[in-house]
């Protein structure tokens, strides 16, 4: 896996997803929260997953990129279809830049896959 040696850390994949419009927040996989949830923790940190625990990276199996698991929580009021388009044109050009940035070939494949795990509700106390 030479070609790309340097792995896209999961918060460049999780700020970009968060910069989207519509995008509440990420959603970490359900293995992910179980792990936590066993963890002994501090009041102060209880229930708090950071942002990138909702992207997972895995290089590909022919060592030539990386795919990019992204999951994610809306907004109500934006559709799915978009923001998830635009989820994944903005995680997927944010990773291409991080990787040529440190020395990755410009040839490497960057997958990205976004899911929407839920709508959350617009807070109408405001």
């Amino acid at each position: 896996m030479a070609a790309t040696a340097t792995s896209p850390p999961p918060t460049v994949a999780a700020e970009a997803a968060l910069a989207v419009p519509g995008v509440a927040g990420l959603q970490p996989r359900l293995a992910r929260r179980l792990a936590a949830a066993a963890l002994p923790t501090r009041p102060e940190t209880a229930g708090h997953m950071p942002p990138e625990a909702g992207v997972r990276t895995d290089p590909l199996p022919d060592g030539s990129g990386w795919h990019i698991e992204v999951r994610c929580v809306l907004v109500e009021g934006h559709r799915a279809v978009d923001a998830a388009r635009n989820v994944h044109n903005q995680v997927r050009a944010t990773v291409l830049s991080y990787l040529a940035a440190h020395g990755a070939p410009v040839a490497v494949t960057v997958t990205v896959t976004v899911t929407v795990t839920r709508i959350a509700a617009r807070d109408h106390t405001a």
